[in-house]
């Protein structure tokens, strides 16, 4: 995947309703700021200009959001009503998401559960960041859970790392990000919750990649995979030479899951609210967390901004 730029725009999914795109890594989503020349905003007015909605505030409405850092899928809806259909996805914990990562070390659990509660850092001078519950300064913890499997071990720039498929079961700010670097194996490139900032000057971005994304709406299932990126072909500087799991196994599992009627309730195989099975077991019964007055006032204020017009 070549550095974004306003031309390069990779669609992986287009329906009446909705794209998925592969967003470049170092792109942010929009921006009202005068010095940012490329954004994702940018690139769909660019290729799309018939599609943009001059009623929202950057003209497409994204279902939901990737770090600046971060490359993948994500899902725009293209007028009010898939916005708020997806908007009912995400509410209900039926979106299945699957991140690849390359991973400082080699994790030796081939599977495993991380669940670390995240809270705000409110340290001086990492305000912005977040933080594992028990840490000095670490505010409003709540409960966080990420299933990761390693897929590959080997080397990037000589140094041991892993590749892992991370699967979030909650939403949280930097989840990814902060629970690899809560076990010890911190996400390659990664300043922020990486090894110290000399250390991450070889990779060029952040090793961490949107690969799967699928949002069952009630009118059709968007559903988009997108290509590995963590191959040798495309960065020399990652050799792998043991194979953990194959990864292919892993798409045909998350693909293979099959989707509730949206009318009714019941267990969500494969959605954030249930991992992936591990070969040979069945998946866990579902655990719905209620919801707390803070996420739904969270979710309306997304609502008001995506998929409401003005009174005119």
């Amino acid at each position: 995947m070549e550095p974004g730029s306003v031309e390069n725009l990779c669609v992986v999914y287009r329906s009446r309703d909705f794209l998925v795109v592969n967003k470049h890594w170092d792109v942010r989503i929009d921006s009202k700021a005068w010095w940012e020349t490329l954004t994702l905003q940018k690139q769909l007015q660019h290729r799309f200009p018939e599609l943009a909605d001059p009623d929202t505030c950057y003209g497409f409405r994204f279902c939901h959001q990737l770090d600046f850092s971060t490359s993948g899928a994500l899902c725009v809806a293209l007028n009010k009503a898939a916005a708020g259909s997806a908007y009912k996805c995400f509410k209900d914990r039926k979106v299945t998401k699957a991140y690849l990562a390359l991973v400082r070390g080699h994790v030796q659990e081939s599977r495993m559960t991380i669940s670390y509660a995240i809270g705000k850092n409110s340290t001086e001078g990492r305000t912005h960041t977040m933080c594992i519950e028990g840490t000095q300064g670490c505010e409003n913890p709540k409960p966080s859970l990420t299933e990761l499997m390693v897929l590959e071990h080997g080397l990037y720039a000589g140094d041991p790392v892993s590749k892992v498929l991370l699967q979030p079961l909650t939403g949280r700010t930097h989840q990814l990000r902060v629970h690899c670097s809560a076990l010890g194996h911190p996400i390659v490139g990664d300043q922020t919750y990486g090894q110290a900032s000399s250390q991450e000057d070889q990779p060029f971005r952040m090793m961490l990649h949107a690969f799967y994304l699928r949002i069952p709406t009630c009118t059709e299932c968007v559903e988009a995979c997108t290509p590995d990126p963590f191959v040798p072909t495309l960065d020399a500087c990652w050799s792998p030479h043991t194979l953990v799991q194959p990864l292919d196994k892993l798409v045909q599992v998350l693909r293979a899951a099959t989707d509730p009627d949206p009318t009714e309730g019941g267990p969500r195989p494969c959605s954030p609210s249930t991992p992936l099975p591990a070969p040979g077991r069945p998946p866990p019964t579902p655990a719905k967390l209620p919801e707390t007055e803070a996420q739904r006032a969270s979710c309306l204020k997304w609502l008001s901004e995506w998929t409401l017009e003005p009174d005119n």
